[in-house]
């Protein structure tokens, strides 16, 4: 078993005037060959997003995408018809397949009036290649607060047959489970078991026993499991990528 800890301020970043997103591997302009993915996931970005703006109408093909927001609220709208808020708690997919156009933008205070306009959103965006190439584009949302709120790791997107009825949205990989944890202060969660696991800690801090502590934008990318973590003084968030294959 291995732990390659990669810290916050490693990663690539992208800062213009409406957006501040961080990149845990190759992505845009920014390009490492050693760093291009790690297992199934090929993106995990990190992004917040000024009031207001956001991503204009652009095309995806043949990827599954799943996006989870942290704070803030997040439109999407897409060329299949597809529209809505998400927000923290609300897990979203969407699979590209034949191919997709879609926008995200910070406005949701129209839809939302309980939302304030002048909020950044703040979500982490991942990407994993699907296992079938030419699908039928498709979307996928729901509300996984509840589950979240009983502790320990939720599943959020998983295409393992072992999640079937569970909270966890479909994606069309069957190697690949998207966790996520809502942790407080000292409470501990063990990691899947599987050749590639990836731990990302977006708010908070954790401590990966075997190896470091993770602060705020800190990942893990782990070949075996069964490692512990736990949250530090002031909790934490996490998000937790189980991967049986690699690209």
């Amino acid at each position: 078993m291995t732990v390659d800890i990669r810290r916050s301020g490693e990663r690539f970043a992208t800062n213009i005037s409406w957006l501040d997103s961080k990149h845990c591997f190759s992505f845009g302009g920014h390009f490492d060959p050693r760093n291009t993915h790690f297992g199934l996931l090929l993106v995990s970005n990190d992004d917040i997003v000024a009031p207001g703006t956001g991503f204009e109408t652009h095309p995806h093909q043949d990827m599954e995408i799943v996006t989870w927001v942290l704070s803030g609220s997040l439109v999407h709208q897409d060329s299949e018809g597809h529209n809505g808020v998400i927000y923290p708690g609300l897990a979203q997919r969407m699979s590209a397949g034949t191919g997709i156009l879609h926008s995200e933008k910070n406005d949701a205070f129209r839809l939302r009036p309980d939302t304030s306009k002048d909020e950044p959103v703040h979500f982490v965006q991942m990407w994993v290649a699907p296992d079938t190439a030419g699908i039928a584009p498709g979307y996928e949302q729901l509300d996984i607060n509840a589950e979240l709120g009983k502790g320990g790791l939720v599943p959020v997107a998983s295409g393992m047959d072992r999640h079937d009825g569970a909270a966890a949205i479909r994606i069309h990989q069957r190697g690949a489970a998207l966790y996520a944890a809502r942790l407080g202060a000292g409470e501990t969660i063990t990691l899947p078991d599987a050749p590639f696991v990836h731990l990302f800690v977006p708010v908070g801090a954790a401590d990966v026993e075997t190896a470091s502590v993770l602060d705020s934008g800190d990942s893990a990318r782990i070949s075996g499991g069964g490692q512990r973590v736990t949250a530090g003084p002031a909790g934490a968030e996490v998000l937790v990528w189980e991967m049986h294959g690699a690209l």
